[in-house]
């Protein structure tokens, strides 16, 4: 059973549903994020602030629940939804800012040493966000997002396992899915989304909040120097 912090909350069980439709829309291309939605197969939480030391405190600990139910399945298609219907950012820019705050105290905060298999350099094209040891794919989404496919209800950071996309990998499927994703990006808004590179050409930093870079943007986030010690 999915981890989902709606008990006896209207407001929040009403905006679960919101997303699940969001996602669940004919024309929505991500086919990984309908199949979980589906299956339930992800944790949906709620949150009053982003960057705040109490919302990362309570972020890393259902992080740690939920690797906890992951690791201890075959199953590795879980995802991690943090949302924060509180907030309401003007345009991408401001998301980027407080986003990367975000992230910035997980990181400081996580006492974990980084996941080995990739790097802890941002421009990196190797790297991948690591929490609690292990490697993630993180997506930006809000209302104000200039792709479609991220115009989420709300803000929200989801967290996808980086061994999730290695098994598709292994299985032989992941081309085949990103390819299908892609064509269907293509029908919503005209052409995929720049950023998007595949992993290892290009640091997938650039894909995380979901607003267009150009050669200039350099990533706000650096790696604690006592982490880098410990690689």
């Amino acid at each position: 059973m999915n981890d989902i912090s709606t008990a006896l909350n209207p407001k929040n069980i009403q905006l679960l549903e919101d997303f699940e439709k969001f996602i669940l829309g004919d024309d929505y291309p991500c086919l990984m994020a309908k199949t979980a939605v589906l299956s339930q197969q992800f944790d949906f939480h709620v949150y009053e602030k982003m960057a705040s030391i109490t919302t990362t405190q309570d972020i890393l600990n259902g992080l740690d629940r939920y690797l906890e139910k992951v690791n201890s399945e075959e199953n590795k298609f879980y995802s991690f939804i943090a949302t924060f219907p509180n907030l309401t950012f003007e345009n991408e820019s401001m998301f980027e800012k407080v986003f990367w705050q975000q992230l910035q105290l997980l990181h400081n905060l996580d006492k974990v040493a980084w996941d080995k298999t990739v790097s802890n350099n941002p421009a990196d094209a190797n790297f991948s966000f690591s929490i609690r040891g292990q490697a993630f794919y993180l997506i930006g989404m809000h209302p104000k997002s200039s792709r479609i496919a991220r115009q989420a209800p709300c803000p929200a950071i989801i967290f996808n396992l980086h061994s999730q996309f290695e098994q598709l990998r292994s299985m032989g499927a992941y081309q085949k899915i990103r390819t299908k994703i892609r064509k269907r990006d293509i029908q919503l808004q005209g052409s995929i989304n720049p950023m998007l590179e595949n992993f290892g050409i290009a640091s997938e930093v650039k894909q995380y909040s979901g607003k267009a870079t150009d050669k200039t943007w350099k990533c706000p986030f650096h790696t604690n120097i006592a982490q880098k010690n410990k690689r």
